[in-house]
């Protein structure tokens, strides 16, 4: 085989294949190849939104979309004016590949199968006479005149290279030996354990929550899902997202501030609880708020109000009773993370990448996109946008 290449990328999932594509689409003589250290190509579109692939998220202003990425947020502004969730939806429907939204937002293929993505892109590849090697894991970069990448099977040199190897420890390596800075990786995207294990029994429980972690200054709100081993759902992984440092700083220990009735506060709360005292019925048979039965029966259990009438509480009763509505704390001890789809913060220094083309400033024909570099997203089909805006950018980018 011949070893020479005009763009070698490294790394077979969605960025790499994305600016594979594009940069063959847009030069039809280049010679291009696509280096996969595992047997599979795609494997995190694979198992994405459980095996349907959550393609991009239904906003589409640059301003509004930048604001899903804890880290990446100021640096993507620009390029989200290039391509963003519009221009995913078109290029993917001039192929063959209908999406479609659903209510939180989140897109999926109309078939809800990610082969279809996946089938996408392999055609795509074959059409254009790209190559993919799998099972060849990069041991080493190094420039010269050209580039020249190692595989522990051969050698291969080219004029540009592309980085698009996600979080890889090794990868991240050989950028840093070749000049780049690299950000340390801490987990993102987990849930939270609990240590009270009383509330597990609440499993699956589901709402509308307010939560706070006020020795870390971090606030999030959205829907919040009682599990067997603690907290997740939206607002929690949002919150680890946006707070993956100082919660990875913190040790995963901390205390958890929940107002379950989301924007109501403890004193509005206490209001309407004073009007409940015209009520005979027992405080445990009548729940308020739409606050999930069993649930409530939890808290006012943890209070001993259970079996007492609401006439005949006292304002401290209620005060009580208002205090775990809004401001229950439970302690955290640990993580879990969220299902396979793991993503990490840390990569490549973004100061040291010009965005309006995703290249290096540190070395002449080397670009990056994905999660390789210091950018990540919260669940929603972002992360993916991010590497859909990444490879088409450098697609547009490299010059003959």
């Amino acid at each position: 085989m011949n070893r020479n290449y005009h763009t070698i990328i490294i790394g077979g999932g969605a960025a790499g294949f994305f600016t594979a594509i594009n940069l063959a689409e847009r030069l039809p003589d280049a010679r291009i190849v696509i280096l996969e250290r595992g047997k599979d190509v795609l494997n995190k579109v694979r198992i994405s939104g459980g095996g349907r692939c959550n393609v991009t998220h239904a906003e589409f202003m640059p301003k509004e979309l930048s604001l899903n990425y804890p880290r990446g947020e100021k640096e993507l502004l620009g390029p989200f004016h290039s391509f963003m969730t519009g221009d995913t939806i078109g290029w993917f429907e001039e192929r063959g590949v209908a999406l479609k939204i659903e209510d939180d937002g989140r897109m999926f293929p109309t078939t809800d199968s990610s082969q279809t993505i996946i089938n996408c892109f392999l055609e795509l590849t074959l059409k254009h006479h790209i190559d993919i090697l799998t099972s060849h894991n990069v041991t080493s970069i190094r420039k010269e005149e050209d580039w020249l990448v190692n595989t522990k099977e051969q050698q291969f040199i080219c004029k540009n290279l592309v980085v698009t190897a996600g979080s890889s420890p090794k990868v991240w390596e050989m950028m840093r030996i070749v000049g780049h800075s690299i950000v340390r990786a801490v987990p993102s995207l987990f849930t939270f354990n609990i240590v009270d294990k009383k509330i597990t029994e609440l499993a699956g429980i589901a709402l509308e929550a307010t939560i706070e972690i006020p020795q870390l200054k971090l606030e999030s709100q959205g829907p919040l899902l009682i599990t067997h081993w603690g907290f997740s759902g939206p607002a929690i992984l949002k919150m680890s997202a946006w707070g993956a440092r100082e919660l990875n700083e913190s040790d995963y220990k901390f205390d958890v501030v929940i107002n379950w009735l989301n924007h109501i506060s403890t004193q509005e709360c206490f209001e309407t609880l004073v009007a409940q005292r015209s009520s005979k019925r027992q405080v445990g048979n009548e729940w308020l708020f739409d606050v999930p039965k069993r649930l409530w029966k939890f808290l006012v259990a943890g209070i001993n109000l259970t079996e007492k009438n609401w006439a005949d509480c006292s304002n401290n009763d209620l005060q009580n009773l208002a205090t775990v509505l809004t401001a229950s704390i439970f302690t955290i001890n640990g993580k879990s993370t969220f299902k396979e789809e793991f993503v990490t913060a840390g990569g490549v220094d973004l100061k040291e990448i010009n965005f309006k083309s995703f290249s290096s400033k540190k070395q002449e024909n080397l670009y990056l996109a994905g999660e390789v570099l210091d950018i990540d997203a919260i669940t929603g089909g972002f992360n993916f946008q991010n590497a859909w805006t990444g490879g088409w950018i450098i697609a547009q980018s490299i010059n003959n």
